[in-house]
């Protein structure tokens, strides 16, 4: 099996705080940066004395990575590859907010290693911007797609929700064209959830949301359109043209091992998972917090099924060294027949109707 690690890397900074997200990110002035910068490149000295696995996969996220500026961001990547196995076909994303990355230097960024981007954008419709306390525009989106494929990037990936506030079919087609013409390879897809603790959840009530319904018809649009533009569902919330799948998300959903540094950023290494609080004292005094032991059958199952590609029998009787339960199989059949999954020789999986009700299904499961 194979011995690499993912590791990820949190930059806890924002120009200003969205009003769905519960993400660990505060403002910063350029002092602070460069304090941080200076912590991080301490830490990823520190963790890489206690990893001799090879490293598969980098993922720079946030918060605004893209805030700290591509000088900070190459010297952060530079320690990793200097301290770390990083392995020569490494996959290396770095997440860029269309604000900071229409300005951002990605011929510094291609140079250093990075090889692929997340481009946080969410909607290429202004009013749902607006909606979304986004401080961009859809042309800073496209400027910095265009920017950043003038230098070298071909594996760019782009943010788009689902549910929004006055969100229709139509503006949601609006925002899939906008990523096809943008020549994007992979687009994440996801359904806005009300976080508790968050702007949008004090404000609800008012909120002007599609119903459950809605929601469900707008995901299941999406995803038939997504499909046709060649944009191929792999897990519930991703997709990519063929080849464009992001191998640091594939490793979380195949139970693989992975190092997070910085304040809430979890870890999975030699079967236990743990994390650092939500604040950088703690990151600072490399205070962790043990959570659980990991790679269980049920943690196995429920996070395969994500994936289009599914719970492998191959995969499940080579890790736990049996046949997947009965019970299981006789519970998919039924829910097969109602068309919320699909079962082979080989694998079961969800349906795109399936993914919609999967926290229930695999409940039942498990």
């Amino acid at each position: 099996m194979d011995k690499s690690l993912g590791l990820y890397i949190h930059i806890p900074f924002c120009k200003s705080k969205c009003p769905y997200c519960d993400f660990f990110s505060s403002k910063a002035d350029e002092i602070a940066l460069e304090e941080y910068t200076i912590i991080l490149l301490n830490k990823i000295k520190l963790w890489s004395m206690k990893i001799p696995e090879n490293i598969s996969t980098i993922y720079v996220g946030g918060g605004t990575p893209s805030i700290l500026g591509a000088e900070r961001l190459c010297r952060i990547l530079k320690s990793v590859k200097d301290n770390f196995n990083v392995l020569n076909n490494a996959e290396i994303t770095v997440e860029v907010n269309p604000d900071t990355g229409k300005n951002i230097n990605f011929n510094c960024l291609c140079s250093a290693g990075y090889n692929r981007l997340s481009i946080g954008m969410q909607s290429s419709v202004e009013a749902e911007l607006k909606s979304l306390g986004r401080i961009h525009t859809a042309e800073d989106a496209s400027l910095t797609v265009q920017h950043a494929k003038n230098s070298g990037f071909d594996n760019i990936s782009l943010d788009l929700m689902i549910g929004i506030p006055h969100q229709t079919a139509q503006s949601l087609e609006q925002s899939i064209k906008f990523c096809f013409d943008c020549g994007v390879t992979h687009i994440s897809s996801y359904i806005l959830k009300i976080e508790p603790e968050t702007k949008f959840d004090k404000i609800k009530d008012k909120l002007v949301l599609p119903d459950d319904d809605e929601q469900a018809k707008l995901y299941l649009y999406a995803v038939d359109l997504l499909e046709k533009s060649g944009y191929k569902q792999y897990e519930i919330s991703n997709f990519a043209k063929k080849g464009y799948e992001s191998k640091h998300n594939i490793n979380y959903w195949n139970c693989g091992e992975y190092i997070g540094i910085g304040p809430s950023a979890h870890s999975f290494y030699r079967g236990k998972r743990f994390y650092y609080n939500r604040n950088t004292k703690d990151f600072e005094n490399n205070k962790t917090v043990f959570d659980c032991f990991g790679g269980t059958e049920e943690e196995f199952i429920m996070l395969s099924l994500r994936l289009k590609s599914g719970l492998q029998f191959d995969e499940y009787r080579k890790r736990f060294g049996k046949e997947l339960p009965r019970f299981i199989t006789d519970k998919v059949k039924t829910y097969a027949k109602l068309g919320f999954m699909q079962m082979d020789e080989k694998k079961i999986n969800f349906t795109p109707k399936g993914y919609l009700v999967s926290n229930t299904i695999i409940s039942e499961l498990i």
